[in-house]
């Protein structure tokens, strides 16, 4: 008669057995424990850094490694990248061919979300359109400072448009975004009285529109209180009447700087990146 142990001990081993089997047809065979891994460190070495330490380290980052990467590292971290204060100032860029357009709006819209209506600083480059505009408006009534840079498919009225609920503007920076016009600089201007810096760089070449004389006459007409001002109209000529139209009507400006001599190499590199972002 079979001993009821024996058959125990067969049952296991046949179980090793199948179990084995399995891993191996898999590809999924038992890991050999080593010695160092064995004693893995009981936590990770950024967690006794100081908090504000932490925070200065993963705000270099920007706001997309944050939000796709630097957050799901571990709980510190992501309780850090969840401050309101850590996202004050936002800098979203448009690199090139890894992130597409609707993911990097959609990054920009959470950023927006989690400043919790204290954004104070955005940079939007080579993406953006009157829509995100519209939406961080609706947001960010305390934006002191708005850039952006080669956004082609955000139009003037977007920016005339949402210039209403910046009430608290203090500088405002486009550059190379030829669909501005000179009504909507004038539009700009009424809206947003606190207006201390303003840039305005356009390839008329390009677009085939505006003189520059006629953008300072209605910068000087809506913009009294400027300090600096910086002008780039290439393709486009500036006489002593628009000087002298900023001199009169913006006596509080301190620097007037404009890009007059400026290498070939960089207006072409400049057309190349407003004729390549994608609609």
């Amino acid at each position: 008669m079979e001993d009821p142990k024996t058959r125990i001990k067969i049952k296991i081993k046949f179980e090793k057995i199948v179990t084995w089997y399995k891993r191996f047809r898999f590809g999924k065979l038992p890991e050999q424990k080593s010695p160092a891994a064995e004693a893995p460190p009981s936590f990770a070495p950024w967690i006794d850094l100081p908090l504000d330490v932490t925070a200065d380290i993963l705000h270099r980052l920007g706001a997309a490694e944050m939000l796709e990467t630097a957050e799901k590292v571990c709980k510190t971290w992501r309780s850090v990248c969840r401050e309101p204060s850590m996202w004050r100032v936002v800098d979203v860029k448009n690199s090139g061919s890894c992130y597409d357009t609707r993911r990097l709006g959609s990054m920009c819209r959470r950023a927006v979300d989690r400043s919790g209506g204290d954004l104070m600083d955005i940079n939007i480059e080579y993406f953006g359109n009157d829509e995100l505009l519209h939406y961080i408006s609706q947001r960010s009534s305390k934006l002191k400072r708005l850039r952006l840079s080669c956004c082609k498919n955000v139009s003037g009225k977007g920016v005339s448009s949402a210039a209403k609920r910046f009430r608290e503007l203090e500088e405002l920076h486009i550059l190379f975004m030829n669909q501005m016009v000179v009504e909507d600089v004038e539009a700009i201007g009424v809206e947003c009285l606190s207006l201390r810096s303003f840039t305005l760089i356009k390839h008329d070449a390009v677009s085939g529109v505006g003189n520059g004389n006629d953008y300072l006459v209605a910068i000087a007409k809506v913009m009294p209180n400027l300090v600096h001002l910086r002008l780039g109209f290439f393709g486009s000529t500036i006489t002593n009447k628009g000087y002298q139209a900023i001199l009169d009507g913006c006596p509080r400006v301190e620097s007037l700087q404009r890009y007059r001599e400026i290498k070939k190499a960089v207006v072409r590199e400049a057309i190349y990146h407003y004729s390549r972002c994608p609609r």
